[in-house]
């Protein structure tokens, strides 16, 4: 097996989907130029070492960028300036490494003006490897994306014994689940057990809104069933109060009653034993919060050294990668896109075709597939044919998530379900479409107007939230934390690195730096600490009060509506097997993640993608190493 997967590695790296790159070192007596510009997470320095007219060594320098993302390019191409004696794009995608590259390259110009030569005479492009060409390899599974889910279902399937080969089409591994900044749903876990339970508002407030579902069966018993719960734990209330139940009331209620109610059972079943899953390998998710949508505090989310909240997708991604790359029998390809199925003479899925960045032909015979390539919210054609009104809205979705693994089954006749069932999220920066995490709201952030009021219950789910949001005049907020929330937050102090949010020292500093009436606003930051004191707010029913915004510096930044989550996707059971128009099993067909439909029906919460990736990927992998006979 292991000579087996050397061969594809070798592969891989004469088709330029695997690169290796080694160490450099500085010769201080040779010319030398130094440049610094802003990269995704912060200054990023390049230094170029020049021999001459040749470049000897370059070194960039970003401690800022996302590790395994950003943070790969400022790894690898220094030595590939060198190989080409100039500057060399070998980054295709358009994600959090989009900005680190722009940078890189900028700087990379800079650095040679400042050596005393034409940057413009080092543009190299890319060469062809003439001795590549189409090929075909042989694997137990192919796993199609290494997002969240992608990379979860390789791992699984190949710690059950199997050899994998997972592809990817962007440069760099992630996917939406890297740009992922809250964290990941779970009941019933260790670490809410870890944590004291807070108001009771927000259970009762879950069960009054299952009175307008009277209709839906699954709602109604799952209500009866919280509420018997709840009522024995008033009684005698012991440890955390949460329940596979109420997160799946959470859940079917979050969704509008659309969901399958299977799926929903699969997802909250499995998901304490998922984040024990993450624990074993690595991934830790110990910090337990409050996030729209959920009765109690249930979001999973992951801290630094310094006991500081950190982007979920930023710490699990590279973590993942990780461990797949210490698998001996399963290899990543990046840059390698899929392009169709294959089908045998029985109609059972046999492997499929991808291809090369160079236009070349992979051919992988497969006993199983999995995939995982996402949803479609990158596709903004695909998004408009079954949304029109979300014409001309930006998208917070990575490069590669434009529906392809869709359109490869539904040509080999699987069924879809909920296809214009597509989120959008209410925080995204207004400027750069950078998605602002969920979780400020959970740990007290508020949203204003552009006349300094709130209006609406800011941990509603994202549907509601949305909707109110855009019809604000101009169809835009203010997000306000303050100092304290900073402190606790490696997430926020990332914002304000990037220049994304305005300061004051005072409430009506603040609002002069934001261009909203001073006043009003502070009336309204005064009025909602009193209402954070009480525990209480008479105007929108707001059940979450994790701390006042009373420590200055006040800050702010300037969010909308984005196109953030497609719910929709392939129709699969619970053993994420892909179904066809007749209900029925595609063999050798496996899917998870966001490329399926019917976990989140009308509406995503915040932390069920995680939830989803883990959950389904786990599944996904286990199902398809299983139908190996």
């Amino acid at each position: 097996m292991k000579k087996l997967f050397a061969v594809i590695v070798a592969l891989a790296m004469m088709l330029g989907c695997i690169s290796a790159f080694a160490e450099t070192t500085v010769d201080t007596n040779l010319t030398n130029g130094t440049a610094t510009i802003k990269g995704f997470g912060g200054d990023i320095t390049v230094t170029v070492i020049l021999d001459g007219e040749s470049i000897k060594d370059v070194i960039i320098e970003g401690p800022g960028e996302t590790e395994g993302i950003g943070q790969k390019i400022i790894d690898e191409w220094p030595l590939a300036f060198v190989e080409y004696n100039g500057i060399v794009d070998t980054y295709s995608g358009a994600t959090f490494a989009g900005i680190t590259r722009a940078a890189v390259i900028e700087a990379m110009r800079q650095a040679l003006q400042n050596a005393g030569v034409n940057p413009d005479d080092y543009m190299r492009e890319m060469e062809k490897d003439e001795a590549a060409g189409d090929v075909t390899v042989e694997t137990d599974i192919v796993v199609v994306g290494a997002g969240g889910a992608g990379m979860t279902a390789a791992l699984t399937a190949s710690d059950a014994g199997k050899s994998v080969l997972l592809i990817e089409s962007q440069p760099a591994v992630g996917g939406n689940s890297v740009k992922s900044t809250g964290g990941m749903n779970a009941a019933k876990t260790v670490y809410q057990d870890a944590n004291e339970f807070g108001e009771s508002a927000g259970v009762e407030k879950t069960l009054k809104a299952a009175e307008a579902y009277s209709d839906n069966e699954a709602i109604t018993a799952l209500a009866a069933t919280v509420k018997e719960q709840w009522e024995a734990w008033q009684a005698d209330p012991k440890g955390y109060f949460d329940s596979t139940e109420l997160f799946a009331l959470d859940t079917l209620i979050g969704g509008k009653g659309l969901n399958d109610p299977e799926l929903v059972n699969t997802l909250v079943n499995n998901s304490a034993a998922a984040i024990e899953y993450l624990d074993s390998i690595g991934i830790h998710l110990n910090n337990v919060a409050a996030f729209g949508g959920a009765s109690v505090k249930r979001i999973h989310r992951p801290v630094n050294d310094e006991g500081k909240v950190v982007s979920v997708g930023a710490y699990t991604v590279p973590l993942l990668e990780k461990a797949v790359a210490a698998r001996d029998n399963l290899a990543l390809m990046t840059n390698l896109t899929a392009t169709k199925l294959l089908v045998d003479e029985s109609g059972a899925v046999c492997g499929l075709e991808a291809a090369t960045q160079d236009g070349y032909t992979v051919t992988v015979k497969a006993k199983a597939v999995i995939l995982a390539t996402g949803g479609f919210g990158a596709n903004l054609d695909m998004v408009v044919q079954y949304k029109p009104d979300l014409a001309g809205f930006m998208t917070t979705n990575a490069a590669g998530i434009r529906g392809q693994g869709i359109l490869m089954a539904v040509e080999i006749g699987a069924d879809t379900v909920d296809m214009e069932q597509i989120q959008i999220h209410p925080t995204v920066q207004a400027d750069t479409a950078s998605l602002i995490t969920e979780g400020l709201r959970g740990d007290g952030a508020i949203l204003v107007n552009a006349n300094g009021e709130r209006f609406i219950d800011e941990v509603g789910t994202r549907d509601v939230v949305s909707a109110a949001e855009i019809a604000q005049p101009d169809s835009f907020s203010w997000l306000v934390v303050d100092q304290k929330m900073v402190d606790a937050s490696s997430v926020i102090q990332g914002y304000i690195t990037r220049g994304l949010m305005f300061q004051g020292d005072t409430y009506e500093a603040l609002a002069n730096e934001l261009g909203i009436p001073a006043d009003a606003f502070a009336a309204t930051m005064e009025k909602w600490n009193g209402y954070v004191a009480d525990k209480n707010d008479p105007d929108f029913g707001r059940t979450s009060f994790a701390q006042p915004l009373d420590t200055a510096p006040y800050y702010a930044v300037k969010v909308t509506a984005g196109i953030h989550h497609t719910m929709g996707g392939l129709k699969i059971d619970s053993q994420t097997h892909v179904l066809n128009k007749e209900g029925q099993i595609i063999p050798g067909l496996f899917a998870a993640g966001e490329v399926t439909g019917g976990v989140h029906g009308g509406n995503r919460l915040g932390g069920n993608a995680v939830a989803d990736f883990v959950v389904f990927g786990r599944i996904a992998g286990q199902e398809a190493a299983d139908s190996i006979k």
